[in-house]
């Protein structure tokens, strides 16, 4: 077969012309410090809402001088791409509901997302109390049927640790765990000195 005789190229066969057959070919990455950080962001965004110090992480961990990730997160910030108030608001009463996790568990896990104190006590402050000990007799009650058999000790310590790893006081979780195994018919003897 002659070189006039070859079948003509077709977009993205990799053969020169057409359309590029890779990721990396299709998104050239900008040489430009400030325009890579914009990219960063907006692919990071596009996931999952991000605070502002994940994003000056991700940026950090791919290189951008520290001055251009501050104005490039300023930029984003004003536009309201990155807004930590709203991020602290949505996290709580996600993992609220879904995890029933209790304010101080939650506080911590912002703390750990890089979201500000001030910020962090208004998001978990707007959890209502008896909304936060309603959640707590439901875990329980979820967890109820698989501790019996347990002695009365092992079913009090099995029931208060789960809150209390899900960040319930020990106060609540105590009186949590009584009424509901009063309410099963159990003896809640003993129940007030700890677990």
């Amino acid at each position: 077969m002659s070189f006039s005789e070859r079948a003509p190229e077709r977009p993205g066969d990799g053969q020169g012309g057409g359309f590029p057959s890779s990721r990396a070919e299709r998104e050239p990455s900008p040489q430009d410090p400030a325009e890579r950080a914009r990219a960063i962001c907006l692919r990071l965004l596009t996931g999952a809402p991000r605070t502002r110090r994940q994003l000056a992480e991700a940026l950090h961990r791919r290189g951008i001088p520290e001055e251009v990730a501050d104005e490039v997160l300023g930029r984003f910030q004003d536009a309201g791409l990155i807004d930590d108030a709203a991020f602290a608001g949505a996290w709580v009463e996600s993992r609220h509901h879904g995890r029933g996790l209790a304010g101080r568990a939650l506080a911590r896990e912002l703390r750990t997302k890089g979201v500000d104190t001030a910020l962090i006590d208004e998001a978990v402050g707007r959890l209502d109390p008896e909304q936060e000990e309603e959640t707590a007799r439901e875990l329980v009650a979820r967890r109820l049927r698989a501790t019996r058999g347990l002695d009365r000790d092992r079913r009090i310590r099995r029931l208060a640790g789960m809150l209390a790893r899900k960040g319930y006081g020990e106060g609540m979780a105590l009186r949590v765990v009584r009424r509901a195994l009063e309410e099963e018919g159990e003896d809640p003897e003993g129940l007030e000195e700890g677990y």
